[in-house]
């Protein structure tokens, strides 16, 4: 059985020159992150890698000038360590596929106090650690009360946890993101393509939530996604998703609301190579794949991992989710608004002028959608493609792109 530590005994424990996997997004540990941050010096050259979100997770755990730390989002705090952060612009079947390559050292997870039969739960949680676990030797962990239980994945036994400290903390979280105008009308187009019956992915913030808060009217939704939020509430509350397990996720993020409900019979919860497996979702019927771009070329071409200030991501779960929409024979959607910075700049931009890597080609792109209509795709020529997305670009922004269509389209 696991002894029971505080956390600076249970950092100690991690084994300098090793790589060691935190749990992340919802269910990072604090106490176990100040820790890391205290032992200093003493921790050596220890590798951290997770999957931190922008927002959510703000430690960088890089304890002391040996340490380092893998990720595949680039969160503000670790940008602006500098080279002390390492990242990895994979997708989600490729960082499993790292992960499982070459399994870390060790694990600071957060788990649930153990059920009457010794399991702890991941919580909302359970991406990469529920498949991990049985490979990392040393598996540390903070027994949560606060966690909320999930169900599908069957956790981990107590017994096969190393050493532990129990000590209550509320689950990060956002609030929901809520609605304006401009999500509300990237809904309104949307909301047509999903039929009762329908298998939706989504991810978090304004337009996921208008677009499930436009679905509470349709029967028998569910939900295969890596990440759910506070949306799926509104589904569930409206009676719009199927009988039994409807929703399958494999991370939660969102507010008490969405911890409360996830623990209910509607939840199972599944690591990456359940919800991102490509096969597993070829043989989901009516499969619609909704993602989000910051900005969409003339040849359909979406660019979702640089911002403003540079680089935020690697591509994520959506191109996994655009292959398995692919073999389902479903509907992949991207989604965003025409315009940044008040209008001035348009998101619909001009062949190949994307910033960034291209995060899903043209042939992962079946519709655009903004608030100023839908742009289908499908089986169209290049011209034709670059006509309906001029079409669906801010009116202030056509003429001009339309120009460029014209320059790009003379110089072949």
């Amino acid at each position: 059985m696991p002894i029971e530590l505080d956390a600076d005994a249970l950092v100690a424990m991690l084994p300098a020159g090793g790589r060691t996997i935190v749990s992340g997004c919802s269910a990072e540990s604090l106490l176990l992150a100040d820790a890391v941050e205290r032992a200093g010096a003493s921790l050596g050259a220890v590798t951290f890698t997770g999957i931190f979100v922008p927002g959510l997770n703000r430690r960088t755990y890089l304890a002391n000038p040996s340490c380092t730390t893998e990720s595949f989002f680039l969160t503000p705090e670790l940008k602006a360590a500098g080279e002390g952060g390492t990242f990895l612009p994979l997708c989600y079947a490729d960082i499993r596929q790292r992960l499982l390559a070459c399994p870390p050292d060790a694990a600071l997870m957060m788990v649930t106090p153990p059920d009457e039969e010794g399991m702890c739960s991941f919580g909302p949680t359970v991406d990469f650690l529920a498949e991990l676990w049985p490979r990392i030797p040393i598996r540390l962990a903070h027994i949560n009360p606060l966690l909320p239980r999930t169900q599908g994945d069957a956790g981990i036994p107590l017994k096969e946890i190393m050493a532990f400290v129990e000590a209550p903390q509320v689950p990060l979280g956002t609030p929901d993101a809520g609605s304006d105008a401009t999500a509300d009308a990237i809904a309104a187009y949307i909301a047509p393509l999903v039929s009762d019956g329908a298998t939706l992915q989504t991810g978090l913030g304004k337009v996921p939530g208008a677009v499930f808060r436009s679905l509470t009217g349709r029967r028998n939704l569910r939900i295969h996604s890596g990440l759910v939020g506070d949306a799926v509430v509104d589904l569930e509350e409206a009676g719009a998703l199927a009988p039994g397990v409807a929703v399958t996720a494999g991370v939660a993020i969102g507010s008490d609301r969405l911890y409360r409900a996830i623990g209910g019979p509607a939840y199972r919860f599944a690591p990456v190579s359940v919800t991102h497996d490509p096969l597993i979702i070829g043989a989901i019927k009516d499969f619609i794949a909704i993602n989000s771009a910051t900005e969409v070329d003339l040849f359909g071409q979406a660019y979702a991992e640089v911002g403003p200030k540079g680089f935020m991501s690697g591509p994520g779960g959506a191109t996994d989710f655009a292959r398995g929409a692919k073999v389902a024979s479903g509907l992949r959607i991207v989604a965003l608004a025409a315009t940044a910075a008040k209008g001035a700049i348009s998101r619909i931009v001009a062949p190949n002028a994307g910033a960034g890597p291209v995060s899903l080609s043209r042939m992962d792109v079946d519709i655009v959608v903004t608030e100023f209509g839908l742009a289908d795709l499908r089986g169209g020529t290049h011209v034709e493609r670059a006509a309906t997305l001029i079409a669906i670009a801010a009116p202030d922004h056509r003429e001009r792109l339309t120009d460029e269509w014209q320059t790009f389209i003379q110089k072949l």
